[in-house]
């Protein structure tokens, strides 16, 4: 061995190897207890998970279609962005004194498609198309309906039934509510509304006015 051999400094691996047991464990212990502060540091540099949730309007209770909503009937939850449905309201100011169209669970998120509205008729009957309420003369064809349905408005005239509308769909089917206080008498019968293109909107709006109107199932 040459005097370069003699002089050459161990290294830090060949020293550890060297080393005694209980030193080993000592340097090991150390080292592991170090990993560990370090990955406290971290995650609590981390962002707070809460910190990224979003604010969702949801049923504070179960709710009927067609009774506006009141401030106590909402409240606001927090989610997961990822699961936020698409079209959520996000305060109770965005649904107050509107109408859900159909029954909504408590806990349930509310969004623009649950509630009476412009995107609710043309989610139904395509862009341009309105919510068209009418009463059936027989209030009993009201209960064979359901959201989603497809129905002909027809209307009796001179010279006999007219269809005014062919293929509609229904976009919701509300119950008749109190027109006063307490003691009331109901609505005369449940109110559907029907999603309806503009010119087909505009002539069941008319006739709803001048007489009755009917529904026939698709």
């Amino acid at each position: 061995m040459d005097d370069d051999d003699r002089r050459r400094v161990p290294r830090p691996w060949e020293r550890l190897l060297r080393a005694p047991a209980w030193s080993r464990a000592l340097l090991l212990r150390r080292v592991a207890a170090a990993l560990l502060a370090l990955a406290a540091l971290v995650v609590a540099l981390l962002p707070d998970a809460a910190d990224d949730r979003a604010g969702v309007l949801v049923a504070a209770r179960d709710l009927a279609p067609g009774v506006p909503l009141e401030p106590a009937d909402l409240t606001v939850t927090a989610w997961p962005p990822a699961l936020v449905p698409a079209g959520a309201l996000r305060a109770v100011a965005d649904a107050g004194g509107r109408v859900p169209a159909g029954p909504v669970r408590a806990g349930e998120p509310l969004t623009d498609l649950r509630l009476v509205g412009p995107g609710l008729a043309v989610r139904a009957g395509g862009p341009g198309a309105s919510a068209v309420p009418l009463r059936p003369a027989d209030p009993a064809v009201a209960a064979l309906l359901s959201p989603g349905s497809r129905v002909d408005v027809v209307t009796d005239g001179p010279e006999g039934p007219r269809v005014l509308a062919a293929r509609a769909v229904v976009v919701a089917v509300l119950p008749p509510s109190p027109t006063g206080g307490p003691g009331a008498r109901a609505e005369p019968g449940p109110l559907v509304l029907v999603a309806l293109p503009e010119g087909e909107a505009t002539a069941v709006a008319a006739a709803t006015l001048g007489g009755e109107v009917t529904v026939t199932l698709r």
